[in-house]
């Protein structure tokens, strides 16, 4: 697939990495020479120095060929321009990154295909729908919803106390009968190897494990992992960044109690003015004794999204140490994801991650409609739509020849989410959920075209 990806920041510089990885065709605009002179040495991409939103530039990309042109620049006007100009230059399908959530909840209104533009990705509205999934799952660190929670996956660590470590897939399925949620990845303690699982597989202490559950099965998750379900009212939310706004916003209308910690005196006094049911403190959310003031130990959650990774995670640490129950913190470094467990922060999340994971699904082949790559871990989970003429179409799952490193974790049909097993005949028009390691990625592709 030829790309172009307008924008070396961040965003664009980590899909333009995920994506060279796939042997993509991949060509990085920028007009900053500092942001594509590492690209340009350490990926096999093209890289163009230029104002993406050039038609000289576009042509020189040779846009007219190209599958697909995402726009993840700083600037929210220079994305969607690019997008439009790309689109009447030829290209077949445009993304473009925005900040205004407006855009996102007014989308059908304002039709923005009739301009040119085929999507629209708000990193920061990514993030904060992120943190009240987790929040409203709030013993386990990592969570996706497809279609509306139909089929939900969690991810969990699991304690020496939970009901089958020390037991294989298969018998920790006979302690509940009614199966309700299937296991898709295990990674083991201390480890970066990433495991599909299967019948005779083993679950160990330790081991960071993602299922996919009905929503009847994420009862049965608590009780099988010796996880408490604890009630989360009241948040406190550290950096008043475009994704703290947001995350305040959609919390306080979900009627939680959010108090928000903001430096910057002109910009506590705004958000004051637009979080109307949000207690806005202006100070520094490093103090320990501001928090202490502000009753952090009354707090279920805390959200760090300040624009320093590390000040995140050292708020996110003495939250913990007074005893809050959810902590979430916001990195940049990916590395970071390794070290979230061992240091004692429940989640971390990523918006590069996110909007990536986002932008992916339209990479891949067949009819992806969700996709999202489990926190540092080697696999994705893609929600495929089966077609009429599609090789595994009125086929059990027993029959297909499916990689064994890669698994289905259920079945969406008319809405309804399903755990499927072996004698589940699919039906074209089905949505199903299946999670895979990169060595199996194009097979799987291949038998949903």
């Amino acid at each position: 697939m030829k790309i172009i990806i307008a924008g070396a920041g961040e965003v664009g510089f980590h899909l333009a990495k995920l994506l060279s990885f796939e042997s993509q065709d991949i060509t990085l605009i920028d007009p900053n020479r500092d942001n594509l002179a590492y690209a340009d040495t350490h990926l096999d991409i093209r890289t163009i120095k230029g104002d993406a939103s050039s038609i000289k530039i576009l042509k020189d990309a040779q846009v007219k060929y190209t599958d697909m042109v995402i726009s993840v620049t700083s600037s929210e006007a220079t994305n969607i321009t690019v997008c439009v100009l790309a689109k009447q230059l030829g290209a077949k399908r445009t993304i473009a990154r925005i900040s205004n959530t407006e855009f996102l909840e007014n989308q059908g209104e304002l039709g923005f295909t009739r301009f040119g533009i085929d999507e629209l990705i708000s990193p920061e509205a990514l993030a904060s729908r992120e943190i009240e999934l987790l929040l409203n799952q709030s013993a386990f660190n990592d969570s996706y919803e497809f279609e509306e929670g139909a089929l939900t996956m969690i991810g969990v660590s699991l304690s020496r106390t939970a009901t089958f470590v020390g037991k294989t897939v298969k018998e920790a399925a006979k302690i509940f009968p009614e199966l309700n949620f299937v296991p898709i990845a295990i990674q083991r303690f201390g480890t970066q190897y990433t495991l599909i699982p299967r019948g005779d597989t083993q679950f160990k202490d330790g081991d960071q494990v993602y299922f996919i559950t009905l929503k009847n099965g994420v009862e049965e998750l608590y009780k099988l992992t010796g996880k408490i379900r604890q009630e989360i009212k009241n948040v406190m939310i550290l950096g008043g960044s475009k994704i703290g706004r947001k995350t305040a916003e959609d919390l306080c209308r979900n009627n939680f109690h959010v108090k928000l910690v903001e430096k910057d005196r002109e910009k506590a006094y705004e958000l004051a003015d637009e979080l109307p049911n949000t207690l806005i403190i202006n100070g520094d959310g490093r103090n320990v004794e501001l928090l202490e003031e502000e009753n952090i130990h009354d707090m279920d959650a805390f959200i760090a999204v300040t624009g320093n990774s590390e000040t995140n995670i050292m708020s996110c640490l003495v939250a913990k140490s007074k005893s809050v129950k959810k902590t979430i913190s916001l990195v940049e470094n990916m590395d970071y994801f390794q070290l979230s467990h061992s240091i004692g922060i429940d989640t971390l999340i990523n918006k590069k991650l996110l909007a990536a994971n986002n932008i992916f699904r339209f990479v891949r082949k067949g009819e992806v409609v969700a996709m999202t790559k489990l926190n540092n871990m080697n696999a994705e989970l893609l929600e495929f739509i089966v077609k009429p003429k599609s090789q595994v179409s009125n086929k059990k799952i027993k029959d297909l020849d499916f990689p064994r490193s890669a698994i289905i974790g259920g079945i969406i049909r008319n809405g309804k989410g399903l755990i499927a097993l072996g004698d589940f005949l699919i039906k074209p028009g089905d949505r199903i959920v299946v999670c895979c390691l990169p060595r199996s990625i194009n097979k799987v592709e291949k038998l949903f075209l």
